[in-house]
């Protein structure tokens, strides 16, 4: 597939080492060759499974501009590990000392006489490396989809949607994560509450110290005490 006189695309596919629940990126390298600034837009059939960044851009005379393409999470792998999804790289020229701001809708549009050029890219999935193992194992190499790479579209690339403006995806939150915040919540716990039994222990053995020092004292007095609750408990049973 080619990408004619402007921009020059590698890979021509895009490979995603295919992992679930897991987000993946895979690069493009886009080449500009010639002696004009070159601005080019990336489309997809799947706009909310992917981000681009950048989405649009400019090359600069005789220079090269790397695009990643991620993909979200997913959450489970389709059959015999094929993909329909597409990308649709275009480009156009642009006037000298262009930038990023200078990029309309109406560049792209071929039916107000602009020459587009366009390159349609396919997603593969391959497996991703696996450590060395000493069992031998009959794995399949990953293999490209053998499906057809033409869309219902034709050249103003229907079928193709514009990706959504890039920006950096959140990885979503790892169940490891929740479960070290709720061990060290709990080890905190526990260290406080050793440190109040600490603290009891050392009144109670406080007390116990105070209570020896005056213990003759104090047991004359325990004694009448008791002997005239014993009297009160005696007529109140009567």
């Amino acid at each position: 597939m080619s990408t004619g006189e402007l921009l020059g695309i590698e890979p021509l596919e895009l490979k995603f080492p295919f992992e679930l629940k897991k987000q993946i990126s895979c690069s493009l390298q886009l080449a500009n060759k010639t002696d004009n600034f070159i601005a080019f837009k990336v489309k997809t059939t799947n706009p909310k499974k992917y981000c681009v960044r950048p989405n649009t851009g400019i090359v600069m005379p005789r220079s090269t501009c790397d695009v990643i393409v991620t993909m979200q999470a997913q959450k489970e792998a389709p059959l015999d590990m094929q993909c329909r999804d597409k990308f649709l790289l275009q480009s156009v020229k642009a006037h000298d000392g262009a930038t990023v701001k200078d990029i309309t809708a109406e560049m792209f549009n071929k039916e107000s006489g602009n020459v587009v050029e366009e390159c349609k890219l396919r997603v593969v999935y391959v497996s991703p490396p696996q450590p060395p193992s000493p069992v031998p194992e009959g794995s399949e190499e990953g293999s490209s989809p053998r499906g057809s790479v033409s869309d219902n579209g034709n050249g103003n690339g229907n079928g193709f949607e514009f990706v959504p403006a890039p920006r950096i995806l959140p990885e979503p939150r790892d169940m490891s994560a929740e479960l070290k915040d709720l061990i060290s919540k709990l080890t905190e716990e526990k260290h406080s509450a050793i440190q109040r039994n600490n603290k009891l222990r050392q009144e109670l053995e406080h007390l116990r110290r105070e209570g020896s020092k005056s213990r003759g004292g104090v047991s004359f007095i325990l004694v009448i005490f008791i002997g005239l609750l014993g009297i009160i408990m005696g007529y109140l049973m009567k």
